[in-house]
């Protein structure tokens, strides 16, 4: 798991909102374990040109401890399907995506949320620097270079990247979109 423990989920308050977003904590973990799955699923059926009209669903009232086990469980299904692909596996992400995009994008979607996360529960977190570079690798290849020292390392870049921090001398991001399709 990435970041906070199921056994640990317990005590907090997860209908704060999660760091910047207007969703609350159990409604982004909820997230997660939807774009997971949902990538599982479109990996596996191989759509060419557009998304399975499917949904992964938490019940409400679910417990937080709960949801973090819908996440591993999602989690598994994409691991699991990711295994089984090979690298000519193409489906639908707003374009043909590999397997490696459909990887990337799940990392991502995980490493980010429970950063948001972690951030509405007030839990020290930051993304790990090797799934930070393989995201900004595959994702954002026009993301500065997280070799530099003035970007304070791929974590750093990652999360200014996608809205959530500053990088010295640029511009907080308002908007942004990550390129999982590739160019065939």
């Amino acid at each position: 798991m990435l970041g906070p423990r199921a056994e640990d989920a317990g005590g907090a308050d997860w209908s704060v909102p999660a760091g910047s977003l207007t969703w609350s904590c159990w409604d982004t973990a909820a997230h997660i374990a939807h774009d997971l799955a949902a990538y599982a699923g479109q990996l596996a059926a191989r759509p060419a040109d557009r998304y399975l009209p499917m949904d992964l669903t938490v019940r409400p009232g679910t417990a937080p401890a709960d949801v973090l086990r819908v996440i591993a469980a999602a989690g598994g299904m994409l691991g699991a399907v990711l295994a089984a692909a090979g690298p000519e596996v193409r489906a639908y992400h707003w374009g043909p995506c590999d397997s490696t995009g459909f990887e990337a994008m799940g990392v991502a979607e995980a490493m980010l949320h429970t950063y948001d996360i972690t951030q509405g529960l007030r839990v020290e977190w930051t993304p790990p620097a090797r799934l930070s570079t393989f995201v900004l690798e595959r994702l954002f290849p026009d993301a500065p270079s997280a070799l530099d020292a003035s970007a304070g390392g791929p974590a750093q870049v990652l999360l200014w990247c996608t809205g959530r921090g500053e990088l010295p001398g640029r511009e907080r991001r308002t908007e942004w979109v990550w390129q999982a399709a590739v160019k065939e």
